[in-house]
């Protein structure tokens, strides 16, 4: 188990420089813990920021909300995503603009797509199953949960040759090779980013503990066990597709992940056979 304290995030916070919380997402955040959120004031707020809005406006008009017209007004759009859709994907989007491509040795552009893949396919594991956690719970942990990642990119020139090490070596994951080579690793440090941003406790946790296998031995809500379980499928599923293997944490945890979802190894099969048909649609 990972133990965070306030000596470990003070080290963090004077030796990385991460990147602030976005104004507009403090705004929002702030205007969504009123009693009754305006839905005009939402959506005013997002308009002030012309990258966000169209962010917001290509996710909605996508093929995946299969809509019958094109939404081209911010406050359609927050309406029929709804307040929390909404905080998540402006999340997102910001998470995304945070890190500087000149200022970090691996390429963003290929890390994004990846996370974005991820945040896809544990949505669409969450709706398959019928999992009581939100969706945009699921696609915001798939989305954050290696946020450290680029942070360790920007402060160390040569992570790309740790993230490649650990990307040949299956006898250990990414966080071991890390912590050999910094004393510290990409779910300690996003963990600290994440809160941070102010994201829910929840979500930080999970991020924190999204490589530590004894998580799903401890006594957690069912959700958050199956949030976890979610992500960690969701990455495996990611991964196979991607390289033709298994995800260097799914041996030790495949069967504890299948009994946080409820599912037997057909189910498994059917949803790996779902997120192939989402991969052959996206790259055809």
């Amino acid at each position: 188990m990972i133990d965070i304290d306030d000596s470990v995030l003070k080290d963090i916070k004077s030796g990385f420089n991460l990147p602030p919380k976005p104004e507009l997402l403090t705004q929002l955040q702030q205007t969504l813990k009123d009693p009754e959120p305006d839905l005009n004031d939402i959506a005013n707020l997002i308009s002030t920021d012309v990258a966000t809005s169209a962010a917001v406006l290509k996710v909605i008009n996508s093929p995946s909300y299969g809509l019958a017209r094109t939404i081209t007004d911010i406050r359609q759009a927050v309406m029929f995503l709804g307040l929390n859709s909404i905080a998540t994907l402006v999340s997102g989007f910001l998470l995304k603009q945070a890190f500087d491509q000149k200022s970090c040795c691996i390429k963003l552009e290929r890390f994004w797509d990846t996370a974005t893949e991820i945040a896809d396919v544990a949505t669409l594991i969450g709706k398959k199953i019928k999992s009581k956690v939100p969706t945009e719970n699921l696609h915001m942990l798939g989305l954050f949960h290696d946020a450290g990642i680029p942070a360790l990119a920007v402060k160390y020139s040569d992570y790309v040759k740790v993230l490649g090490a650990a990307n040949r070596d299956y006898d250990k994951n990414l966080v071991q090779h890390e912590e050999e080579a910094y004393k510290t690793n990409h779910a300690v440090i996003g963990y600290f980013l994440a809160n941070s941003w102010h994201l829910p406790k929840s979500t930080c946790q999970l991020i924190l503990r999204h490589h530590d296998a004894e998580y799903f031995s401890e006594k957690h809500t069912d959700e958050e066990h199956m949030t976890l379980a979610t992500l960690k499928m969701a990455e495996n599923l990611v991964h196979t597709q991607k390289r033709f293997i298994a995800d260097p944490d799914w041996p030790f945890i495949k069967d504890k992940v299948l009994k946080a979802l409820e599912l037997e190894e057909d189910d498994y099969q059917d949803i790996k056979e779902d997120v192939e048909d989402y991969f052959q649609e996206k790259f055809g």
